[in-house]
C-alpha cells in the first residue's frame, strides 16, 4: 500500500484541476482536513495501518469536486475506486476508505470509529481560532447574499453539529460554543427578540383574556340578539339560552363543566384548571357585557359571529384551555368507540343542528351551519396560523446537494427513503437508485424551499402535504403542557 504516493497523487490534481470559484472546497481544505485528520487519529490511538486508511480518505473525501459540485462525496468515492487499485490498496481498504469520505456528507452519519475521525477532521475548524476566517471562504464560494443569512445559517448549523470522538471534543467544543455565542451577538434581532420576550404564563394569559373578548362580542352582539346558533357546547348552550330563556352566561358555564373533567383526564390539571378560570371568564364577560346588536342582516351575522367566535376560541386554544368543551368530549369518545375526532364532531353538530331546525326553523338552522363553518375555519387558522407545518417530499437526481442545502441553509433536519427512480414508459426496465428526502417546514417556508430546490435540479419532483395529527385532536397538540 503506497499511501504517501496515493495521496500525493490527488493533491497534485487538486492542485493544478480544481476550479479557482471554489474557496473553500480546495486543495488548502484538503491539507486541512489531512492534518487535522492525523492529529484526531493520534489522539484516538490508533493503529498505524489504520492511519494511512484514515489519512488516504482525508486525500480523498473532496476529489469529487474535480468533476461535479452536486453530490461530490460519491464522485469521490468513484475517483479513490479507480485511482487506489494502482498505488496497492485491496478492495476491502477502498471500501473502508469510502466509507469514510461518505461519512463526511451533511447531516454527519459515521458508522465506524475511523469515519467518527474523518467526519469530525472535516468540520474541525468549528472549534478553531480561525473559524471565521474559514467562514468566509464558504461564504464567497455559495455566493450568498446579506451577511446576516450567512450568520443565521452559521447559527443553524453550529446548534446542530456534534463532534464525536472524544479528542476533537476535548479540543473543539468550548471554542465552537464561544463562537456560537459570537455569531448569536452579532444577530441584532435576537437581542431584540429577547430584550422584549415575555414569559410564556403572561403570554397565555393575554391569548386567553383576548378570545373572551372576541367570543363574548361575538356572543352578545351577533349570534344572541339574531337567534343564532354554533357548533359544539356553544351552540348547545345558545339552543337551551333560547329554548328555556335561560341567560347564556349561566348556561355556558355550567354546560362545560363536564368536559372541564374529561379535559383533565385527556389532558391534564393544569389544563383542566386553566379551562374552569377561562369559562367562569367568559361567563362574567357574558353577564357584564352589554348587548348590542351589530347588524339584522343574517348572511354578516352568519358569517362575522363565526369568524369572531373562532377567533376567541381559537386564542384561547393557543393559550393552553378550551372555551369550548367538543373537543375534549371527542378526544374522550375516541377512545371508546370507532369513529374518528372529526366524526365525532361532525356527528354532534348534526344532532345540534337538526334540533335547531325542528324547534326554530331550517333557515335558521342553515345559517347556524354557516356560522359554525366560519368558526370551525377561523379557529383553525388562529391555532395553526402561518406555523401550519407542511410535509415535503422530494425525488431528484441531485439529492446529495439538496439535503445539504436543506440543513445548512434552512436548517431542517431530513430524513431519507431509499427509493429508485425511472422506469418511464418507453424505458420501463431502466431504474437508478435515489435518496427520497423528507423533510418538515412551515407554510411560509414552502416557497423558498421550493425555490431552493429548482435552483439545484429544475426536473426535481415535489410534493407536500399538510402535517395532521394521528391521534389526540387540536387541544392536545396545542395545549402547553406546564
Amino acid at each position: 500500500m503506497l499511501f504517501e504516493q496515493a495521496g500525493n497523487f490527488i493533491l497534485d490534481k487538486l492542485e493544478s484541476e480544481l476550479r479557482p470559484d471554489l474557496y473553500y472546497h480546495n486543495a488548502a481544505h484538503t491539507r486541512d482536513v489531512y492534518s487535522a485528520a492525523e492529529r484526531i487519529g493520534k489522539g484516538e490511538h490508533i493503529s498505524d495501518y489504520d492511519m494511512k486508511l484514515l489519512l488516504t480518505a482525508a486525500c480523498y473525501h473532496d476529489s469529487g469536486f474535480l468533476r461535479v459540485a452536486l453530490g461530490h462525496e460519491t464522485e469521490s468515492c468513484a475517483i479513490a475506486q479507480q485511482a487506489l487499485p494502482d498505488f496497492g490498496f485491496s478492495a476491502e481498504e477502498i471500501e473502508k476508505i469510502c466509507g469514510m469520505i461518505m461519512a463526511t456528507r451533511i447531516p454527519q452519519s459515521p458508522q465506524n470509529h475511523l469515519e467518527e475521525i474523518l467526519a469530525d477532521a472535516d468540520l474541525d475548524y468549528l472549534g478553531r481560532d480561525d473559524f471565521f476566517t474559514i467562514g468566509d471562504k464558504m461564504y464567497k464560494e455559495l455566493g450568498l447574499g446579506h451577511r446576516d443569512e450567512w450568520n443565521e445559517m452559521q447559527l443553524k448549523f453550529l446548534e446542530r453539529h456534534r463532534y464525536f470522538t472524544q479528542t476533537a471534543l476535548d479540543l473543539r467544543d468550548s471554542k465552537k460554543k464561544k463562537h456560537l455565542e459570537q455569531i448569536r451577538k452579532q444577530l441584532p434581532q435576537n437581542q431584540t427578540m429577547k430584550k422584549f420576550a415575555l414569559p410564556s404564563g403572561v403570554i397565555d394569559t393575554i391569548y386567553v383574556i383576548v378570545g373572551i373578548l372576541f367570543c363574548g362580542f361575538a356572543l352578545k352582539s351577533f349570534l344572541v340578539p339574531n337567534k343564532f346558533f354554533d357548533g359544539g357546547v356553544t351552540g348547545v348552550s345558545l339552543l337551551i339560552s333560547e329554548l328555556y330563556h335561560i341567560p347564556i352566561a349561566y348556561v355556558i358555564v355550567i354546560a362545560n363543566i363536564p368536559f372541564i373533567f374529561m379535559g383533565m383526564k385527556q389532558v391534564n390539571r393544569t389544563f383542566a384548571l386553566k379551562t374552569v378560570v377561562a369559562i367562569i371568564g367568559l361567563g362574567l364577560c357574558l353577564l357584564y357585557m352589554p348587548e348590542y346588536k351589530v347588524t339584522d342582516d343574517k348572511l354578516l351575522v352568519s358569517i362575522f359571529g363565526g369568524v369572531f367566535m373562532g377567533i376567541g376560541v381559537g386564542l384561547s386554544i393557543r393559550g393552553g384551555c378550551a372555551l369550548d368543551g367538543i373537543e375534549v368530549l371527542a378526544l374522550y369518545t375516541g377512545k371508546r368507540i370507532s369513529f374518528t375526532i372529526s366524526e365525532i364532531i361532525l356527528g354532534i353538530n348534526i344532532v345540534i343542528f337538526l334540533i335547531a331546525a325542528i324547534k326554530l326553523g331550517l333557515p335558521t338552522s342553515f345559517y347556524s351551519i354557516i356560522t359554525y363553518y366560519a368558526a370551525s375555519k377561523t379557529s383553525h387558522f388562529v391555532i395553526e396560523g402561518l406555523e401550519e407545518y407542511t410535509g415535503v417530499t422530494i425525488i431528484s437526481g441531485q439529492s446529495e446537494l439538496i439535503k445539504k442545502r436543506l440543513v445548512m441553509e434552512l436548517g431542517r433536519g431530513i430524513t431519507i427513503y431509499k427509493g429508485e427512480r425511472g422506469f418511464l414508459k418507453n424505458s420501463f426496465d431502466v431504474s437508478h437508485p435515489v435518496d427520497i428526502i423528507f423533510t418538515i417546514v412551515t407554510r411560509l417556508e414552502v416557497l423558498r424551499l421550493k425555490d431552493m430546490v429548482h435552483e439545484v435540479d429544475e426536473k426535481a419532483f415535489i410534493f407536500t402535504s399538510t402535517i395532521k395529527e394521528a391521534a389526540g385532536g387540536v387541544l392536545k397538540r396545542r395545549a402547553r403542557q406546564h
